[in-house]
């Protein structure tokens, strides 16, 4: 008896580690998929059948918006929960901080024990100095499949990813192979795991992988009812002056629809496929029912709406993206459920940063999407800012949006254009077919949009980061 207490230690010690039961995140971004482009969001004519089957597991929303609608900038905003004026991140502007990364959603998540991945294109810099190039993160992370700029169709161009080029020659189905095989290797480990994939496909130049050429072969697609340049002559003069509005003939929607339709939804079927892959593999080794999967986009696609083509405008078409979440341990997934809240691509970090119990930093603009996927009728936000600071000064613009109404201001004014504004009520008029700020809005809505576009353009003078040449565009924005 007297070695009761021994033998008993020996067998406490004998027992397995209780693993960590932090759920793991997969989270998956496409590159310029607009909300037109899928069954869940009733599409007709797509095939999209892994992520439908993920919207009914999950739960869609309907009211997404990328608070800035171009790559760079809303990678930076995805990572750190940031608006772009808070970040100083984006093309023309100049690299993300290190002190901003240091509190994105991958590092935090991997010091507090989470294994983590990323594969695709990355989409910026990090540095040190402002004004100063960047570096990759590749050390941030426990496995790294991503690459610089643009990244490359072609999984042989990918030095990350070349191993799997023999049997992925096109890198859509090589991210879907990665995240494969992270999870994998990751369930066999007592830790938590975040796997973080940025596919490039649906991205300009379209290159879809040949091995999906039959899938939209010879098709017709029906196209939007605001298809056309009839439906944009109520859009700002300033809208028209960057290359959104010449794309619509350059990049053949105007004439060759079908075809450059048809290629722009091939690629995301790919993009499908490879969903399809990583789900599987959750399921293949069992961690499929603690682990919550995100799917969204950096930015929508005008695709000939009204008359114009690429993103960047805070029209629907280019701002609203689609959105679907699956928590396989919430009681609320698996009712097809659908919610209409207003949510922004600055809530994926707190939203990732709660999933793993911690705290969320207090320099995040965004909110924890987890209320709303228990009160999908709830609400985490009054309105966004959406945000352009790229391109020619002309068509610099920044709006409000709530989940109803849309207000823009086009400040440039140089003789040839006046300040201009433009207010929709996209509840009722979610294709912005009238401009009510030009039609006789009543004056209550004109007046409560202004507002919060005021308080917006408030908040930019005041967070501005010092660097980057943001801090001008608070006088700039400042409503005339």
């Amino acid at each position: 008896m007297r070695n009761l207490p021994g033998l008993l230690l020996l067998a406490l010690l004998a027992l397995p580690c209780r693993a960590d039961e932090r759920p793991n995140v997969v989270f998956l971004l496409s590159d310029d998929q607009c909300v037109y482009s899928m069954g869940c969001y009733a599409t007709p004519g797509v095939e999209t059948p892994h992520l439908d089957q993920l919207a009914r597991d999950g739960m869609v929303f309907d009211n997404h918006y990328d608070t800035t609608a171009i790559c760079m900038a809303s990678r930076a905003n995805v990572m750190t929960g940031m608006y772009e004026y808070k970040t100083g991140c984006n093309f023309e502007h100049g690299a993300l901080l290190d002190e901003h990364w240091q509190k994105s959603y991958p590092v935090l998540l991997r010091r507090a024990g989470y294994m983590t991945a990323f594969a695709g294109k990355f989409g910026f810099e990090v540095t040190h100095q402002p004004g100063k190039k960047g570096v990759l993160p590749e050390s941030d992370f426990d496995r790294w499949g991503g690459g610089p700029g643009q990244t490359f169709y072609a999984t042989a161009k990918n030095p990350s990813m070349a191993k799997y080029a023999e049997e992925y020659p096109h890198s859509t189905l090589s991210y879907g192979a990665f995240g494969r095989d992270f999870i994998r290797d990751a369930s066999k480990s007592d830790q938590p795991f975040c796997l973080s994939i940025s596919f490039k496909a649906p991205h300009m130049p379209a290159t879809p992988d040949p091995v999906f050429d039959h899938v939209y072969s010879g098709k017709t697609f029906t196209k939007p009812a605001n298809y056309g340049r009839q439906y944009g002559e109520h859009f700002s003069k300033q809208s028209r002056q960057g290359r959104q509005y010449e794309r619509f003939h350059s990049w053949n929607y105007s004439d060759k629809y079908d075809e450059v339709m048809a290629t722009y939804y091939q690629q995301i079927y790919a993009i499908d496929v490879a969903v399809g892959m990583i789900r599987d593999e959750l399921a293949r080794c069992g961690v499929e029912k603690n682990t919550v999967v995100i799917y969204t986009s950096d930015n929508g696609f005008m695709c000939g709406s009204h008359g114009y083509g690429s993103k960047v405008l805070p029209y629907e078409e280019s701002s609203r993206v689609p959105l679907i979440m699956f928590d396989p341990r919430h009681d609320n997934s698996g009712k097809g459920l659908r919610c209409e809240s207003l949510t922004g691509n600055v809530d994926f970090a707190p939203t990732i940063l709660r999933l793993a119990g911690l705290d969320v930093p207090d320099n995040v603009d965004g909110k924890d999407l987890s209320q709303l996927y228990d009160d999908p009728g709830g609400t985490i936000h009054e309105s966004l800012p959406l945000i352009n600071v790229w391109g020619p000064a002309a068509v610099h613009s920044l709006a409000v949006v709530t989940r109803d109404w849309k207000y823009i201001y086009w400040p440039y004014d140089d003789g040839e254009f006046e300040p201009t504004e433009e207010l929709y009520d996209t509840k009722h008029d979610p294709l912005e077919l009238t401009n009510l700020a030009a039609a006789g809005a009543s004056e209550s809505d004109l007046r409560r949009m202004q507002k919060l576009y005021d308080d917006a353009a408030k908040a930019w003078k005041r967070d501005a980061v010092a660097y980057h040449n943001y801090q001008p565009f608070g006088e700039f924005f400042t409503r005339k």
